[in-house]
């Protein structure tokens, strides 16, 4: 959504001010697979909360944005002062206007590309405004073409309402290509991958137990009595629930096309949109910490509430 952090808040100004539909896109928001996720955990699947552990890896050429260029490419056939916007002013380069997502002059990375959209599911998912502080690290491994942004680069945040968020991107990762997020809880897991959501749950322990082989035959004794006044045995009444459900969508389903269809419904309707300026802002907000942290060696703090560096 935005290049600069200067840009959110005049987006969310312009957008209130015109009282314009504003969609950012990142689709998961639209997903039903996301929104049975979302379902998943408000009910407790996985039991409290504690860890989010995101990743987008690629391992191809194109998928790395060496994007095939034109061969009719010239200054006559793109607009390059136009495309150069307030960046530096340089010479005609069709590398840098077709493949632009590969230098910090006119794209964030892929913290702004790719950490996005793994922001934008985790928010809607568990419906927090984003993270306090975070800290990344990365660098340019494989891909040494002229670029100037990492090709790999993993990130930790914090999270006000008690969990961690762990994402990951890597350009060379050795297979194909793929996007996942496991969130785990006190009860279970529950997977995010393609069309599908699963859930593995394995409940808490009633009892804590004990390590009492070592001790004399009259201190178990002792002990087991004590423990069973505390914790008497018990027999389950009720079917625990089932450990493992998955829920796949529609075989043909689009999370971009159904992403449109909101769209274009809330123009009709005049009615919000998930993703309007200040869900994306608030995603766009944190990924670009990452960025930040890797240029200045260091933690950085968000306010997600006020949406500013803290």
């Amino acid at each position: 959504m935005i290049h600069l952090y200067a840009d959110g808040p005049e987006m969310i100004s312009t957008a209130r001010s015109t009282q314009r539909i504003l969609e950012v896109g990142s689709q998961r928001v639209s997903s039903l697979v996301y929104l049975k996720a979302k379902e998943l955990l408000a009910a407790g699947a996985i039991g409290q909360l504690n860890m989010v552990t995101a990743h987008w890896d690629r391992n191809s050429t194109m998928g790395a944005w060496s994007y095939t260029v034109p061969t009719d490419a010239s200054p006559e056939t793109c607009d390059w002062p136009r495309f150069l916007g307030t960046a530096p002013k340089i010479p005609f380069s069709a590398e840098q206007f077709f493949q632009w997502r590969k230098w910090k002059a006119y794209g964030s990375g892929v913290a702004g590309d790719l950490f996005v959209h793994l922001f934008s599911g985790t928010h809607f998912i568990t419906g927090s405004h984003g993270p306090t502080r975070g800290m990344a690290t990365g660098g340019l491994r494989f891909w040494k073409d002229g670029r100037d942004v990492p090709d790999v680069m993993l990130g930790l945040f914090d999270y006000p309402e008690g969990f961690n968020l762990s994402l990951r991107v890597n350009f060379v990762d050795g297979g194909e290509e793929s996007e996942g997020l496991i969130f785990t809880g006190s009860e279970g897991t529950m997977e995010i991958g393609g069309n599908f959501v699963s859930v593995s749950r394995t409940p808490r322990e009633k009892e804590p137990g004990s390590t009492i082989g070592t001790f004399t035959e009259a201190m178990q004794k002792q002990y087991l009595e004590e423990y069973r006044k505390k914790y008497p045995a018990v027999i389950p009444e009720e079917e625990p629930s089932a450990l493992f459900e998955k829920y796949v969508a529609p075989q043909g389903y689009s999370d971009s096309y159904d992403h449109f269809k909101n769209f274009f419904a809330a123009v009709r309707s005049r009615q919000p949109v998930v993703e309007d300026a200040v869900f994306g802002f608030r995603a766009a907000g944190a990924a670009l910490l990452s960025n930040l942290s890797l240029e200045r060696g260091a933690v950085v703090k968000w306010s997600p509430e006020e949406m500013k560096l803290a």
